[in-house]
């Protein structure tokens, strides 16, 4: 008997190839001992794009579009302004089909997953094939692994339930994406593209930028006391917020008219600090991000890079465990990476239940070579999470005192690492940089003896001034939290209870989603910050308010989907809410049309006339003799309506925030209108008074 072997990637192919002997190498193929081993190349087959519907023009009649059935076809290319097939993909699947002609059963070895399934089915389903399947289901692509996968291969219909989740969230982002992006272009005559998981995205973005933009930061101020118990100084801070610095003024000089603070409360406990979990796709792209700077994409690239170099398992799993007898296998594990450990071993990251396809990321046990800087990087940082993974939790004795002067509470918080654990590994650099951002807890060596009522005296008082701050612009790791945690910021208990474990989108497409909104240039890298273009911010005043942009749907729509893969519900159900939806979105966007923005018109302080009107980029006079104009991009900012009113009418804007010079460097200032109606900064002096510029 012949067996075809189909891989997802030609890398992956040779490796197989080599374990079953299949060594002669021909043209897209290897073959031996009865053996045919093939690569798919990524996804060769797609879905067919509404032209071959027959719907090329944009009309507002054809929506939605609802293809049934669904038409495959082979992976499209741009070519002299017009989509032709891959003529790579093409030569592919001629070999492919060859080989699976000459050979009587196939053995599926795409990736392990959700797009694996569905790269394989197409193609199958393309060519027609009718032939027995069987998978192979692997983690890594060790050797061993791969030996083990071929001797416990699986039926094909054995991941029916995956392919059909697989195939509905194809068919939603096709329905979704080809609709939403028509009826918006329709609505405002103009070229958009809509997601279903690329909008809310934007639009979190977006909100979170605007909330930002628009903060008004208010001070307020606070007391802090220094005691001193057992020559060790203790900084307090007072629980009381004060509206004005003369309020404080007042607190302190009653403060300091006493002498001393008693001590009311004295809390001390040992605590125990569980090791963090081992990588998942997400964790471990948001730590490559936070830590190296790394975008979700290059972190993805790299992982992948790594699983098929063999010295890490397969990357995009959502599963930050692993199973019980992949843990019987860490004790030889930890001594090929040469981090041996004592028993027992940390049992925190070992569950049965929570995984799905895959466990967590985890080395191999096989040696690295010839890698890259940032490969090194990556596989470090999986390494040394794996050995914290299964390391002794660490021990710390915190302490929390609360002191008093008869008025104000002033709370002093401490802590002694007594053991490290499994801090130890990175010699508590992670824990450092955690203290960092949380000044207020001081570490000692030990920790002075204090009763409750004691008396100390007072060293000195101070006025601590504070400003309220925004929520801060997200990073790629901030985003990535965000996304996966999308169903947390639901209103509704039950749907919030109902979204408890699932984001939008997936750890496999969260890094695609931003790479697509950047290169749609929706949404740009600012130094480390995410924030929405020109150009998003259009687009999400357009569609904040409709369906396409709200989060908790798509939230729901991943959870209908693993119920689709877990087989407790049947995919044509989801597809009948999918096109549902759909009509709905259309008609929401299509009504855009008869709600085109009514611009207010303002008196020109150029030529006089009632004539100048506020665009999405511009202000301008409509009288094409007079050229009174002012850009809404100033310096990184874009100017509001309110700004643009104010300057007109008056002449100046209120302190801009946030501005950006050509040095990079961060600046208040006012935009006033000169007698040449062309603008300039002025700045505020500490003192308060202005100077132009």
């Amino acid at each position: 008997m012949n067996i075809c072997i189909i891989a997802e990637k030609p890398s992956v192919a040779r490796d197989i190839a080599r374990i079953v002997g299949a060594t002669s190498k021909q043209d897209g193929y290897m073959e031996g001992c009865g053996y045919v081993v093939t690569w798919a190349m990524g996804h060769l087959i797609a879905l067919a794009m509404p032209e071959a519907y027959g719907f090329s023009a944009y009309k507002a009649e054809d929506l939605p579009i609802r293809p049934n059935p669904f038409q495959l076809v082979v992976r499209q290319v741009h070519k002299d302004k017009e989509y032709i097939s891959d003529p790579a993909a093409l030569k592919q699947l001629k070999v492919i089909r060859s080989c699976f002609d000459k050979t009587d059963r196939i053995i599926v070895a795409t990736d392990a997953g959700r797009e694996g399934e569905l790269i394989f089915r197409y193609i199958y389903q393309h060519l027609g094939c009718r032939k027995h399947f069987d998978r192979l289901w692997i983690s890594s692509l060790t050797d061993k692994a791969i030996r083990e996968g071929l001797s416990n291969l699986k039926p094909g219909d054995y991941y029916d339930n995956l392919y059909h989740s697989a195939k509905a969230r194809s068919e939603a982002d096709w329905l979704v994406g080809i609709n939403a992006s028509r009826a918006l272009s329709i609505a405002r005559k103009g070229g958009y593209s809509l997601g279903r998981v690329q909008t809310p995205t934007l639009a979190m973005v977006c909100r979170r930028y605007i909330e930002n933009r628009d903060f008004s930061s208010v001070p307020y101020w606070k007391l802090s006391v220094l005691t001193e118990k057992e020559g060790v100084s203790l900084k307090a801070i007072g629980s009381a917020d004060y509206e004005s610095e003369a309020l404080a003024q007042t607190a302190l000089a009653a403060l300091r008219s006493q002498s001393q603070l008693t001590v009311e409360t004295v809390t001390r406990k040992v605590t125990h600090t569980a090791p963090p979990l081992l990588y998942d796709l997400t964790a471990l792209q948001k730590d490559a991000n936070r830590r190296h700077g790394f975008s979700a994409d290059k972190t993805l690239s790299i992982a992948q890079s790594l699983y098929e170099k063999k010295i890490t398992t397969y990357p995009r799993t959502g599963s930050r465990y692993i199973s019980e007898d992949v843990f019987e296998e860490v004790p030889v594990l930890l001594r090929k990476i040469g981090m041996p450990l004592s028993n027992p071993l940390n049992r925190h990251s070992v569950d049965n239940a929570k995984i799905t396809d895959h466990h967590a990321i985890i080395p191999t046990g096989e040696t690295p070579s010839g890698l890259s800087t940032d490969e090194t990087t990556i596989y470090q940082m999986v390494v040394n999470r794996f050995v914290e993974a299964f390391s002794p939790n660490s021990e710390e004795e915190r302490m929390l005192v609360q002191f008093t002067d008869g008025t104000n509470t002033f709370t002093w918080k401490a802590y002694r690492q007594i053991s490290l654990g499994w801090k130890a590994v990175q010699k508590g650099k992670e824990v450092e940089a955690e203290k960092k951002e949380d000044s207020d807890e001081q570490v000692l060596p030990s920790l002075p003896d204090l009763t409750e009522g004691e008396v100390l005296s007072l060293v000195s008082a101070e006025i601590i001034e504070h400003k309220t701050k925004p929520k801060p612009l997200y990073t790629e790791a901030t985003l990535l939290s965000a996304m996966e945690n999308a169903g947390k910021e639901v209103k509704e208990d039950d749907k919030r209870k109902a979204m408890a474990e699932c984001g939008i989108g997936t750890p496999a497409t969260r890094a695609n989603i931003i790479e697509t909104l950047i290169l749609r240039d929706y949404i740009r890298r600012d130094k480390k910050s995410i924030i929405p273009t020109e150009k998003g911010l259009a687009v999400y005043e357009i569609v904040k308010d409709k369906k396409i942009a709200n989060a908790e749907m798509t939230g729901a729509w991943e959870l209908a989907l693993a119920a689709i893969e877990a087989g407790k519900i049947p995919s044509d159900k989801f597809s009948q809410g999918i096109n549902s939806y759909v009509e709905t979105i259309c008609e929401e966007l299509l009504s855009l049309s008869s709600e085109q923005k009514s611009y207010p018109v303002y008196h020109c302080p150029k030529c006089g006339q009632q004539s100048v009107g506020i665009y999405a980029k511009v202000a301008k006079c409509r009288h094409e003799t007079c050229g009174f104009h002012v850009f809404r991009e100033v310096c990184g900012i874009h100017l509001s309506e309110d700004n643009i009113r104010d300057l007109i009418s008056s002449g100046r804007t209120p302190i801009l925030k946030g501005l950006t010079s050509k040095a990079g460097k961060k600046f208040n200032a006012r935009l006033v209108l000169g007698e040449d109606y062309t603008t300039s900064f002025e700045f505020e002096n500490k003192k308060g008074k202005q100077r132009g510029r």
